[in-house]
């Protein structure tokens, strides 16, 4: 089984990421939820934003990296939206990675040092009329990961709602959320893992 490190969006830790965290659970993997926001949760994702521009977008990834670094480096990152940039950056830098799950956001590769590890699988998942991720330039950051790293996928979903995933907040959509969940169960469950790794953290 994985062991898989998940950073929260926009919002927060808010109840749908701890409920998304106990579905991979239930599945048998090992998961971290560290909270980014120190505590803060928020009713917008504007509120959420603007929060995490006051401490600064940095601070946001460098508490996720202080999260990694408490734990094996063998571990899978997952981010959505806004946990995507510490998720990538860990993915893409921090030794041991062994895939990287992306949810509604990807940055170019160039932003963490240029091209994608060889060997890290990863996949990317977005709806294709999310004004965030389609009209921001996110999706097309994801086609061209797709086309040079070498076990790439990106999956669009129709619709245009942004955090589609969490089941908290307004903008759940559990059709397009349970598609994405087997998907993403299905990319842990062929994670090649050594016989030794823990899977009741």
């Amino acid at each position: 089984m994985a062991e898989v490190l998940v950073f929260h969006h926009g919002h927060g830790l808010t109840d749908g990421v701890r409920e998304f965290a106990e579905q991979l659970r239930r599945a048998g993997h090992t998961i971290h939820v560290p909270d980014l926001f120190e505590g803060q949760v928020f009713d917008t994702l504007e509120e959420g934003i603007d929060y995490a521009a006051k401490v600064g977008f940095d601070t946001i990834i460098t508490r996720g990296t202080a999260a990694a670094e408490r734990l094996p480096v063998e571990l899978v990152y997952l981010g959505f939206s806004l946990g995507v940039l510490p998720a990538q950056k860990l993915a893409q830098t921090r030794p041991g990675a062994k895939g990287a799950l992306l949810l509604e956001a990807c940055a170019p590769v160039s932003e963490f040092g240029g091209a994608w590890p060889r060997n890290i699988p990863v996949q990317v998942h977005g709806m294709d009329a999310d004004p965030f991720f389609s009209g921001e330039g996110d999706v097309d950051a994801a086609r061209a990961l797709v086309e040079t790293a070498a076990d790439a996928e990106l999956f669009l979903y129709p619709g245009d709602r942004h955090l589609f995933t969490d089941s908290s907040l307004p903008s759940h959509d559990e059709h397009a959320a349970t598609q994405a969940t087997q998907r993403m169960l299905g990319f842990l469950d062929h994670i090649t893992w050594p016989t030794d790794a823990g899977s009741t953290a």
